[in-house]
């Protein structure tokens, strides 16, 4: 039974320091990627506050709407398209301070203003992305993809 997250007050790097090793109790001896990606999305939701975050997995050459924190998402992402599908095809975090200026940005929502995507990888092929959104400009930067990154190599994704 998982216990309630303790939301962290402090600088960005200190509640990351403080999320991660909630999140590896929460994946601890759940072998349920479904159940893992939701739990890694709500505790990424309940700590930073975010707009929207979630998963999209690749599912016959296109990314599909896994789970996620926030409104209504769009269902599939076809690859190389809107920053989801570009950190796909690039297999790298994109962040993109701005939307707006995203050659070929799929708006989801208009309330959406900045964005990170972090390729999942699993044997060194990718499997699927985390996507953030935030209702701020220029709201991500290094620090969150270096500890996004690191929360989902966590993640078993057999």
């Amino acid at each position: 039974m998982a216990e309630d997250l303790l939301i962290i007050k402090g600088t960005k790097v200190e509640q990351y320091e403080a999320l991660i090793p909630q999140i590896k109790g929460l994946l601890e001896g759940e072998p349920d990627m479904v159940a893992n990606l939701a739990n890694v999305a709500a505790a990424l939701k309940e700590q930073f506050g975010w707009f929207w975050v979630g998963f999209y997995m690749i599912k016959q050459d296109e990314l599909v709407l896994g789970p996620f924190q926030g409104p209504v998402a769009c269902t599939r992402i076809r690859k190389g398209k809107g920053v989801c599908g570009s950190s796909w095809a690039q297999e790298k975090t994109l962040i993109v301070p701005d939307v707006e200026k995203f050659p070929g940005h799929i708006a989801c929502s208009s309330l959406s203003k900045s964005e990170i995507v972090v390729p999942l990888f699993n044997n060194g092929e990718i499997k699927g992305v985390l996507d953030v959104d935030s209702e701020v400009l220029d709201q991500f930067d290094e620090t969150d993809q270096k500890y996004l990154e690191a929360i989902v190599k966590l993640i078993p994704l057999d």
